[in-house]
């Protein structure tokens, strides 16, 4: 007995296939093979096509399919993972009127703006937990301006796992997490907000009909069945924001607990046990997939744009062509903690969230001619990186995100030896990493709203764990003055910089 999962990202589209009496991922595969195309028409503005995203999970399910030997009537049940905040707009044949509006889409903003001054900041924050920003509820709100044809046209809004969830089933469906995500739950009233449909002035009836997290969301159309090479009627069990699934693969449920990746952007998801924002809107506060009235688990998400970018970077720029990774993390190591002296923002990759949306630009801060090496350039990046976790981490401490565990995968920065040690040390977390993704979380997700396991944490329960990092007492003192110094480096440059 197999469950599929399917992750549904900006970059491409993930299909596994999963054992579900194991837990181990038996077959996997992505499309395309090179990363997907993003369409701007202008500045700022980023769309796909969500045909795209089907063709590309056909081809995705046919080579896991085939690398699994699972047959069609061995895959008990579906979940399904998505890029978070994207706008897709469909008729009453749940065809997409236009191309979505995606997640790192700017165009909205002013709308959002405009929505957090007039419904009124408080009001906002308090039942939404979250400015209207940039999210799919603004980005509705340009299309109603902007499009009113489309508009008029629409039947429902779907974010993008609404999407693929009713090319599968025929149904048209969507969560209380995915609501939040889009800034239309009211958590106060424990409903779709009659604040921002009132505001914007959307029919209540454009919102899908909204079903729990874990539980059947519709069975697989003979249609797309026969489109997969799946059964008819096989059900589709689950669906979540990349986010808070990626935060479900790698067990993290409870409050205290904290899941991150270091990839292209930084993000730090933690998990709280009340309802609580940051007044400044730093972070951003999600309904968690096993969020419930009666048990209000919530994810605070910190999202740094200044991340593994930084490294890239760096790859290209500072190291002789050819250089890898592995190679590079080895030449950083040679430097001591806190590269002696020389700090580096890792700020360069867009306005940052966590800093009132200022933009303060990468930095060399303390750079000394007389000292300091590619070595220690390499190293400062690396620890550069690991302090903005830290900077966040205290902006969510602020409301109520005490960290004790970070849960990562083995991926990306995280697969650096350097960068693991100087985030646990300077955070003074444990940092926990598995052998887990997103398309797997997702499929075992599906097993939990199947009914095959209890509980998210059963599912999880097979997750492995490949390392468990601790923090470094013998290097605690040289990362505390590293930090404080970084710190100072980055309220000089933020202090002259604008919104």
């Amino acid at each position: 007995m197999f469950l599929l999962g399917y992750d549904i990202g900006s970059s491409s589209v993930k299909a596994c296939i999963v054992d579900a009496a194991s837990g181990r991922v038996r077959a996997s595969a992505f499309f395309p093979k090179r990363e997907m195309a993003i369409k701007a028409a202008r500045p700022g503005w980023a769309e796909q096509d969500p045909a795209d995203w089907w063709n590309h999970l056909k081809a995705a399910t046919a080579e896991a399919l085939r690398a699994s030997g699972a047959s069609k009537d061995s895959v008990r049940a579906i979940g399904i993972s998505y890029q978070m905040h994207g706008l897709v707009c469909v008729d009453n044949a749940l065809q997409a009127l236009r191309p979505a509006i995606i997640w790192c889409d700017s165009r909205a903003v002013p709308y959002g703006e405009k929505a957090f001054q007039t419904i009124g900041e408080q009001e906002c924050l308090s039942s939404l937990l979250n400015s209207p920003g940039n999210f799919t509820a603004a980005k509705l709100a340009w299309v109603k301006e902007n499009e009113p044809d489309i508009y008029a046209k629409t039947y429902k809004i779907m974010l993008p796992g609404d999407y693929i969830a009713a090319r599968l089933t025929g149904n048209a469906c969507t969560t209380v997490s995915g609501l939040s995500e889009g800034v239309f739950w009211d958590f106060a009233q424990g409903k779709v907000s009659e604040k921002v449909l009132d505001y914007f002035g959307f029919d209540q009836n454009i919102i899908p009909e909204i079903v729990p997290t874990f539980s059947f969301q519709g069975a697989i159309s003979k249609q797309a069945a026969d489109e997969l090479g799946l059964e008819a009627g096989t059900p589709l069990c689950y669906r979540a924001g990349d986010q808070p699934n990626n935060a479900l693969s790698l067990n993290v449920l409870h409050p205290g607990e904290i899941a991150a990746t270091a990839g292209t952007s930084g993000v730090v998801y933690g998990v709280n046990e009340r309802i609580a924002y940051d007044p400044a809107s730093r972070v951003n506060t999600f309904a968690h997939v096993n969020y419930t009235p009666q048990q209000p688990r919530t994810g605070t998400l910190l999202c740094i744009n200044g991340a593994g970018i930084l490294n890239s970077w760096a790859k290209k720029n500072l190291v002789p062509e050819g250089t890898d990774y592995s190679t590079m993390n080895a030449l950083a190591a040679e430097a001591p903690a806190g590269a002696e002296g020389l700090s580096v923002l890792p700020f360069g990759n867009g306005a940052e969230r966590m800093l009132g949306n200022k933009e303060p630009g990468a930095a060399f801060c303390g750079l000394n001619f007389n000292i300091h090496k590619t070595s220690h350039l390499l190293r400062a990046v690396q620890e550069g990186v690991a302090f903005s976790f830290k900077y966040g981490m205290e902006v969510m401490q602020s409301v109520g995100i005490d960290p004790k565990t970070i849960r990562a995968g083995n991926a990306n920065m995280f697969l650096s030896p350097l960068f693991r040690e100087a985030l646990a040390t300077t955070t003074g977390a444990v940092i926990e990493l598995f052998d887990t993704d997103g398309a797997a979380g997702a499929a075992k997700g599906a097993g939990v709203g199947a009914g095959f396991f209890k509980t998210p944490e059963e599912a999880m329960s097979t997750i492995q764990r490949i390392e468990t990092v601790q923090p470094d007492p013998s290097l605690t003192k040289a990362y505390q003055e590293a930090y404080q110094r970084w710190k100072e480096a980055l309220s000089n440059c933020v202090g002259k910089c604008s919104v």
